[in-house]
């Protein structure tokens, strides 16, 4: 009974991180998006730290008030925020610009956002699922991900060979079946 538990209990943690793995890494690629996790507390409560966010690219022109977007702090710098739209503006050279600021913070963002600078618009998010990467360096974090995917892989290998094992166990052959059947008809053993 409680292999059972123990079986049951790792293939729901296998099921879980399979959930995590195709939420953040298979559908933000097959739909076009990027992931980024949320390092601080700016956007509390909808989206504490550790939280990832999937961004899709998104034009500009459809980007409005209240929507979240993730974008570079400075034009051509890979360090982003994720920040809500509190008003979109023309420049007066006819370029949009974006006000920005953290569901949790006090006042507007400084600079406004450039279209340039935007990444997109939040898609969806998967909370605590960046919390690790909070914890661990990148190249930690590189190495934390390549073991748990050969954890992952062993242990399906061992599953796959204890049932081929378990199954050529309960295997007889037609001889065995006959002299099995002919002992419980006779009662004797043949």
């Amino acid at each position: 009974m409680r292999s059972v538990a123990v079986r049951a209990l790792a293939w729901a943690a296998a099921g879980l991180v399979v959930l995590v793995l195709a939420l953040t890494v298979v559908l933000p690629r097959i739909g076009g998006g990027s992931t980024y996790t949320i390092l601080t507390g700016s956007m509390r409560p909808s989206l504490p730290p550790g939280t990832v966010v999937v961004v899709r690219p998104t034009p500009a022109e459809k980007i409005r008030t209240g929507d979240v977007i993730t974008f570079q702090l400075r034009s051509g710098d890979p360090t982003v925020a994720t920040h809500r739209v509190r008003s979109v503006g023309v420049s007066a050279g006819g370029e949009l610009r974006f006000v920005t600021q953290g569901d949790a913070n006090d006042a507007p963002d400084v600079a406004v956002v450039r279209p340039v600078q935007i990444k997109g618009v939040v898609w969806y998010s998967v909370p605590w699922a960046g919390y690790p990467s909070l914890k661990l360096g990148a190249d930690v974090r590189q190495v934390a991900v390549m073991s748990a995917v050969g954890l992952l892989g062993a242990y399906a290998v061992t599953m796959v060979a204890s049932d081929v094992r378990d199954r050529r166990r309960r295997r007889t052959t037609p001889a065995e079946t006959v002299r099995e059947t002919a002992r419980e008809l006779t009662g004797v053993d043949s």
